[in-house]
């Protein structure tokens, strides 16, 4: 079983910056699809941004340019840098690790980030 523990979150103005970190336990981070979603009160869970065992890297249009994911496999850990944040920035975000292996997805508890105007 695997879990995630998601940190980093909080309050901070418009135009700041932030770091979240995802933490995994077991064995097969390093080949792991590991995804960050986010989401708002009374709306659907997107999709922000995502990299794959071999390091590559898609985002979702309302962040390219501003969020980076990155991933340091010898500390089983995903990180989503966020720069230039904004109020819409604001929602609850989840850490996701697809193990391809055996077909299975896993779900950090969130982390909170607000983003002040």
């Amino acid at each position: 079983q695997v879990q995630l523990v998601e940190s980093g979150g909080g309050l901070v103005q418009a135009g700041g910056s932030l770091r979240l970190s995802c933490a995994a336990s077991g064995s097969t981070f390093s080949r792991s699809i590991m995804t960050w979603y986010r989401q708002a009160p009374g709306k659907r869970r997107e999709l922000v941004a995502r990299i794959t065992s071999s390091g590559n890297t898609n985002y979702a249009d309302s962040v390219k340019g501003r969020f980076t994911i990155a991933r340091d496999n010898a500390k089983n850990t995903v990180y989503l840098q966020m720069d230039g944040l904004k109020f819409e920035d604001t929602a609850v975000y989840y850490c996701n690790a697809i193990d391809v292996s055996i077909h299975r997805d896993y779900w950090g508890q969130g982390t909170q980030v607000t983003v002040s105007s």
